[in-house]
């Protein structure tokens, strides 16, 4: 029985990782727009982006997503494209500033947690205010699970109709202060996420060294991976990552491993139910 491709994704650069990290962090969007291109090539069908300041500094600039967006739909034709709007890089509604133009995807947190240093804050107001103008602006939301009960709210705003049919839910683990890189609870996540939302599809991150165990587990148990600089620097604790693509290769291989096929930007769009590129 062919098993289900697996759809990679590429966390390429984030909020937190500078340069002084690791140098092949890209900053500038012509960086991003080189190391998605690379990982593009390498495997990923899902570029997850931020934006930066000249300064190194989180953005939540729209013109800055809109020329990286021009960009990456250039260089890397049919890539589904993911904004994040996440709490780093801007405050209230300044997070979706970006979502009217009309990106594929868009990260979704719908609750708060504990970061390493702060609560990472989403509160009900602005969560209902993110997926409304994604339902608008034909935007699938990806659901950031850094706890169980985001699970659980992410069914509820299902069966309202905040968010549109078949959710697709990432499963973070790893933050410091938030939920650990867990055997049992990844397998806990993945069953309750079945029974709340069955006809849904799943993803899951994990943060630093848990990054390359969470892609094993996931792999083989059918969801779907992300990789990439935002997430973890290195390759193992010795070295660095010399690159997205690096990161993204690894997971390659461990589909070949467990010989389960890569997805192409064309089985990728299918799978999530996306438009056509």
């Amino acid at each position: 029985m062919t098993q289900k491709p697996c759809i990679i994704c590429v966390a390429i650069t984030g909020s937190v990782p500078t340069k002084a990290d690791n140098p092949a962090v890209p900053v500038t969007v012509a960086e991003q727009i080189e190391s998605t291109h690379e990982s593009f090539e390498a495997g990923a069908t899902i570029c997850h982006a931020h934006v930066r300041n000249d300064d190194g500094t989180p953005s939540s600039d729209p013109e800055k997503f809109a020329r990286l967006k021009e960009g990456l739909e250039k260089h890397c034709p049919g890539m589904i494209l993911q904004f994040s709007t996440g709490g780093r890089s801007g405050a209230g509604k300044a997070r979706g500033g970006h979502l009217s133009l009309r990106p594929d995807m868009a990260s979704l947190s719908v609750g708060s947690n504990n970061f390493p240093t702060r609560v990472y804050e989403n509160p009900p107001d602005l969560v209902d205010w993110l997926a409304s103008e994604m339902l608008t602006y034909d935007v699938k939301p990806e659901i950031e699970a850094f706890d169980l009960s985001h699970i659980h709210h992410a069914a509820l705003m299902f069966r309202r109709g905040q968010l549109a049919a078949h959710p697709y839910v990432q499963f973070v683990m790893g933050v410091k202060n938030a939920m650990p890189v867990d055997r049992e609870t990844f397998d806990f996540y993945i069953a309750t996420m079945k029974r709340l939302l069955p006809d849904s599809e799943w993803c899951a991150a994990g943060i630093g060294a848990g990054q390359i165990t969470v892609n094993e587990w996931t792999v083989p148990a059918g969801g779907h991976a992300r990789c990439g600089l935002e997430d973890n620097v290195r390759l193992d604790r010795d070295t660095l990552a010399p690159s997205n693509a690096a990161l993204v290769r690894r997971v390659v291989e461990i589909c070949e491993k467990h010989e389960r096929p890569v997805a192409t930007v064309a089985q990728a769009r299918e799978i999530l139910g996306l438009r056509t590129a």
